[in-house]
């Protein structure tokens, strides 16, 4: 069973920049998809990014497009969430998931259905002040 443990959050200003951390147990890190969600106070679970096993795609929800990035080292067994420009809105418990099939690329679609991805670890809170 693979644990997730997501760090790196924090409260910064608008406009700051923050670069989370979820890293993951076990040795077949590198065959599986890994994606980022959110959830804010009284909100449902927010998709914000996937990159697949292979490094070679990556989605990104609407809100963060551009100010965003999602990345992943197989051999520190890490996915990694640059953001950068935060806005008030950002604020959030931050989640990291991962896809259940090995091997698997799920479509932009797919990505952001909160039901495709299990293993979530504890989260990481991000507070952004304006």
């Amino acid at each position: 069973q693979v644990q997730l443990v997501e760090s790196g959050g924090g409260s910064v200003q608008a406009g700051g920049s923050l670069r989370l951390s979820c890293a993951a147990s076990g040795r077949t890190f590198s065959s599986y998809s890994m994606a980022w969600f959110r959830q804010a106070p009284g909100k449902e679970r927010e998709f914000v990014a996937s990159i697949n096993w292979s490094g070679d795609t990556s989605y990104y929800g609407d809100s963060v497009k551009g100010r965003f990035s999602i990345s992943r080292d197989n051999a520190k067994e890490t996915v990694y969430l640059q953001i950068d420009n935060l806005k008030p809105e950002d604020s959030a418990v931050y989640y990291c998931g991962r896809d259940p099939r090995a091997y698997d690329t799920q479509t932009y679609y797919s990505s952001q259905r909160m039901a495709n991805w299990n293993s979530w670890g504890q989260g990481t809170q991000v507070t952004v002040s304006s």
